[in-house]
């Protein structure tokens, strides 16, 4: 099989099920998310070299681990990993590969606590928005998503909330920790002033 061609069909299939499937409630957790992750995973890979069997396992995780979401809001990690075992093998994927794809799917979970150095990369790559520039309209359209499914209205108490998950979240990666730390920082500095804490 020429390399990735195995992934490069799940992709074709799962980005028009997530097409179909997600809610356009989910202005977070849309289509466009997986797109991100998948992104900054590509650049992880050219950054590590990483070789095409690590490769291609971090991008399927990357590109499943919301597809949970398609069938059920809490629980979804759990959801997507049955939904992972009864798909993964249509596309020639082997029982010892869908444990770590799990893994990986698992590791997204808040709290993250990743344990390899993929589902590090892919943790830190779920969440590199909150170190980016890009970090408030991305963090409005999940205030959003919180509205639209009757979880949170209160735009104080959200960034309460935004305050609470930054401190408490943490990068696993060297680049993330240099690279997004920083500007995370910035962000929760920002969200005080605003807060006036």
């Amino acid at each position: 099989m020429a390399p990735f061609e195995r992934f490069l069909k799940l992709r074709r299939f799962v980005l028009a099920e997530l097409s179909q499937q997600l809610s356009p409630k989910l202005t977070y957790h849309g289509i466009h998310h997986v797109r991100d992750v998948l992104s900054v995973c590509r650049q992880y890979i050219k950054r590590l070299s990483l070789r095409e069997p690590e490769a291609e396992l971090l991008l399927t995780g990357a590109l499943i681990h919301d597809i949970g979401f398609t069938e059920t809001y809490q629980g979804h990690e759990e959801k997507g990993i049955e939904m992972a075992k009864g798909l993964l093998p249509n596309f020639g994927f082997t029982s010892i590969e869908i444990v770590l794809i799990s893994g990986l799917i698992m590791a997204t979970k808040v709290p993250q606590e990743p344990l390899t150095m993929l589902e590090k990369i892919l943790c830190d790559a779920d969440l590199d928005y909150l170190g980016r520039s890009d970090f408030n309209p991305i963090s409005e359209s999940l205030f959003q998503e919180l509205q639209n499914m009757d979880m949170l209205h209160d735009r104080t108490k959200w960034d309460e909330i935004q305050i609470k998950f930054l401190e408490a979240h943490k990068y696993h990666t060297p680049f993330a920790q240099k690279y997004r730390q920083p500007k995370k920082e910035q962000r929760i500095k920002e969200i005080k002033e605003r807060l006036g804490t």
